[in-house]
């Protein structure tokens, strides 16, 4: 223990300084949070990525969702039935925070909005839905090409 009395800080108990870091904390999230439907949010940037589809297992199957890397922006490819594949920007349309894959679909860590594997919001925060790129598919090279 110090016996610094004059130090910053001091006579601050534990309850005190939890409550306070608390407070500030939930302040900031809420700041982050903007004031609703559409936001601020930033835009995906430009895309232009070919994608070699056996590098991600998960898109064997129907329903399989992989994170693209690379590509200069945040993706998500979803494999939507035995020939279609489709891309969404993982930028938030509400206030620009990267989005994670959930189960089926995505959720924003920052506000709680939630989106299915075809990008539509469906729950938490309101917002838009996520941002869909332009996919080529080529069966043959076995790869996909996402643009914006």
């Amino acid at each position: 223990m110090s016996d610094c009395t004059n130090c910053p800080g001091a006579g601050v108990n534990r309850r005190e300084f939890l409550a306070t870091s608390s407070a500030l904390a939930i302040t900031a999230v809420l700041a982050a949070c903007g004031d609703g439907i559409g936001g601020s949010a930033t835009g995906p940037s430009n895309v232009n990525a070919t994608v070699t589809l056996a590098n991600y297992a998960t898109l064997g199957t129907v329903g399989g969702i992989a994170v693209i890397s690379g590509a200069g922006t945040p993706i998500a490819v979803v494999r939507a039935s035995t020939t279609q594949y489709r891309a969404f920007s993982l930028i938030c349309p509400h206030q620009g925070t990267t989005v994670a894959i959930s189960g089926t679909g995505f959720r924003c860590p920052n506000h709680g909005a939630t989106f299915n594997a075809s990008g539509a919001w469906t729950g938490g925060q309101r917002t838009n839905g996520l941002f869909e790129f332009t996919v080529a598919s080529n069966a043959t090279a076995g790869t996909i090409t996402i643009s914006s």
